[in-house]
């Protein structure tokens, strides 16, 4: 179990769901339903899981590398690295992780002949590395990095895609009605991955202020104080209702779709007005663990909404 914790499991199952869901509950229904016959292979597929994966768990094995001190004042109870997993051990695993993701990433690059991709890949866990040890001790800044790195994350599901349907019909692919309407879904999805991961980073900063200002981190919370970063997410929860009904009004498969309406108030607003009040309420790291836990059930139901997407291209 420890070493589960140490790459941050529930995470990455998440990550998982999120890209498997997207490719075969959206991409692909997208696709057949304007008669496109999808090109990569559920081997390759799973490869690109495999890599986002990799990477992502390296990203974490290295953040608790580091996070050390700071977790002992945060979380005394769960310390991994140099309690339940040697120091050299998760040093070990961040690097057989790096190595494995980036061929792997590397490998799907040489595929579909897309030299960004690799440089992609290999910057990935640098920037993971800088992360840990500089950026995340800057206001913000790391915040934006982990959400822009989530934010990622459906986007090379789609990418790769149409990276390797350019390869057989030609460019012409990519200004098809298919391509702009997989694009279309995937940058809300996108885009809802980042504004969530952005407010559950703020929240954990909250949760964490006393480690992070004894280590000399100046994230939001230490910086600006605590109630400065309340308003911040209590903004950002009611910017993400706003967005999600302004959505449904203008996109007429949504504004006519009954399931959709009753899951956006349901299992998306209800729960994004909760988090509000609560945050406005909490002052207790048990306070800030649960509106924690809350943003990422809130962002679990973003992601099975995927599921209700299909249903409008079968």
């Amino acid at each position: 179990m420890a070493y589960l914790n140490l790459i941050r499991y529930k995470n990455l199952i998440i990550i998982v769901l999120l890209q498997i869901l997207l490719r075969y509950g959206l991409l692909i229904p997208i696709l057949n339903h304007f008669g496109v016959s999808p090109e990569l292979s559920h081997l390759r597929f799973g490869l690109l899981v495999l890599a986002t994966v990799l990477l992502a768990a390296s990203g974490y094995v290295i953040n608790n590398y580091f996070d050390v001190s700071i977790d002992r004042i945060n979380k005394p109870d769960n310390v991994v690295v140099g309690r339940q997993v040697p120091r050299r051990t998760a040093l070990l695993l961040h690097v057989i992780f790096t190595f494995t993701g980036v061929f792997i990433g590397l490998f799907l690059a040489y595929i579909t002949r897309k030299e960004n991709y690799a440089l992609m890949f290999i910057l990935i866990p640098g920037l993971l590395w800088y992360y840990s040890t500089t950026l995340k001790k800057q206001m913000l800044v790391g915040n934006l990095t982990i959400a822009l790195l989530t934010a990622l994350v459906p986007f090379v599901v789609v990418s790769i895609e149409f990276a390797t349907l350019a390869r057989v019909h030609g460019s012409i692919i990519l200004q098809s009605e298919a391509c702009s309407t997989a694009w279309f879904w995937t940058t809300g999805f996108a885009f809802f991955a980042f504004i969530s991961t952005l407010m559950r980073e703020l929240i954990k900063d909250m949760e964490d202020v006393e480690g992070d200002r004894e280590a000399g981190c100046r994230t939001l919370p230490v910086e600006m104080g605590i109630d400065y970063s309340k308003t911040i997410v209590v903004i950002l929860s009611i910017a993400s209702v706003a967005a999600l009904w302004l959505i449904l009004i203008f996109v007429p498969q949504l504004r006519s779709s009954l399931i959709t309406i009753g899951y956006f108030a349901l299992f998306l607003t209800i729960p994004y007005v909760v988090l509000a009040l609560k945050t406005l309420t909490s002052k207790t790291k048990k306070d800030f663990a649960f509106i924690s836990g809350l943003s990422k059930i809130i962002m679990l139901m973003g992601i099975l909404f995927i599921i209700v997407a299909r249903t409008f291209f079968v």
